[in-house]
């Protein structure tokens, strides 16, 4: 035991430092950016989002730098009047979706036909009901793209979090990327194993959306952010995950509740894209950042520094992505405890087939190499 003890307090020394390279790396949007030249066409895709839409589209309409702008809500089978809270105004379209096919998931299916309906475009922006925009937030994220020659960026929003149950899981999803992702090799490089996005702010050049198949080539998939870069990436195309904590934010799920039925429909796919994968995932994390801290608890020196390392590289992550540092990372270990219950009880619903979002079952493609995020 005490080898594994020094086994994963080194592994987690070496995942706070690679944490503090890669968030010195990681691309940010500029303070001030041109205005765009690009057309871009805004796509939400909404489902029983009325108590959002309405803030959502406000930020969206009040971009500045986008003289040509336009913006379609796909409204996926609402049935709280979510297509009744859109603001009058000549540059919004509202679409109602056909429901989704054989093969096919919800938001996939409302994100296809919401590119097909934004006419000629030069750049597509998908985005989540729950995210605000910052005024510059699309001009910024365009001029990312532009900048850096990439096809696709997914700004990752400022995560809000209002319990101790959001404190402690939501910054998972950043600082796994930080810690394990290393961000320029990913830009380049034509992996699909090497790719991180999030559906709730998502930027990509129309020519590379069409060349990858667009959302019809990851229409099964649960996790299809990351499935559309990995598309993008397989048809040739450059992408990657970049600062979006001064672009936008999202209170993702509301308390426990939230974060417990929000992550079970996805987690089984999201580590590793297939159960087993999950479960050796969520193994692993716990022999790096939940063992050394249990074995800390004994007296164990090499447990105390495996708890510090990853106190260190959650603080690192949290700073550098609009996070709450502190007191938060000390409470590591227990975010990643939290984090097995979760991925433990999206195995059990998807082996009994009951994962649920939204009224709609959730299941998961055949394995290909395009897979994988979270329905949301």
């Amino acid at each position: 035991m005490s080898r594994l003890v020094r086994l994963g307090a080194g592994l987690s020394v070496l995942g706070a430092v690679h944490a503090a390279v890669n968030t010195r790396l990681l691309r940010r949007p500029p303070a001030v950016p041109p205005p765009v030249r690009s057309r871009v066409a805004v796509v939400l895709p909404v489902r029983d989002e009325a108590d959002q839409v309405a803030g959502c589209l406000a930020a969206v309409l009040d971009q500045r730098g986008v003289p040509d702008l336009r913006v379609v809500v796909v409204d996926d089978g609402s049935t709280d009047g979510t297509a009744d809270r859109v603001p009058a105004d000549e540059r919004v379209r509202v679409l109602r979706a056909t429901p989704p096919g054989p093969g096919w998931l919800g938001k996939p299916n409302a994100c296809a036909q919401g590119a097909a309906a934004a006419g000629d475009v030069d750049v597509l922006a998908f985005l989540d009901a729950d995210v605000r925009l910052m005024p510059d937030a699309v001009a910024a994220a365009v001029a990312v793209l532009d900048d850096a020659g990439l096809d696709l960026v997914s700004p990752w929003p400022q995560q809000l979090t209002g319990s101790a149950a959001e404190r402690l899981v939501q910054p998972l999803q950043q600082w796994l990327w930080a810690t394990l992702l290393p961000l320029r090799l990913a830009e380049r490089s034509p992996r699909p194993s090497l790719a991180a996005a999030n559906g709730q702010f998502l930027v990509v050049r129309r020519s590379a959306y069409v060349r990858a198949g667009g959302h019809a080539a990851v229409r099964g998939e649960v996790i299809e952010d990351v499935a559309l870069l990995r598309a993008v990436k397989s048809a040739g195309g450059r992408g990657v995950v970049v600062d979006g904590s001064t672009l936008a934010a999202c209170r993702m799920y509301a308390g426990w509740p939230g974060v417990r039925d929000g992550y079970a429909k996805s987690l089984w796919s999201a580590l590793g894209g297939r159960p087993a994968g999950a479960a050796a995932a969520a193994a692993a994390l716990s022999l790096v950042w939940l063992l050394p801290p249990l074995a800390a608890l004994t007296g164990s020196r090499a447990g105390l520094l495996g708890w510090a390392a990853g106190a260190a590289g959650r603080a690192v992550t949290a700073r550098a992505t609009g996070g709450r540092a502190w007191p938060d990372a000390l409470a590591h270990p227990v975010s990643i405890a939290l984090l097995d219950v979760l991925v433990a009880r999206s195995l059990a619903g998807h082996r009994r087939g009951s994962l649920r979002w939204r009224g709609r079952a959730v299941t998961g493609a055949p394995e290909g190499p395009t897979s994988r995020r979270m329905e949301r």
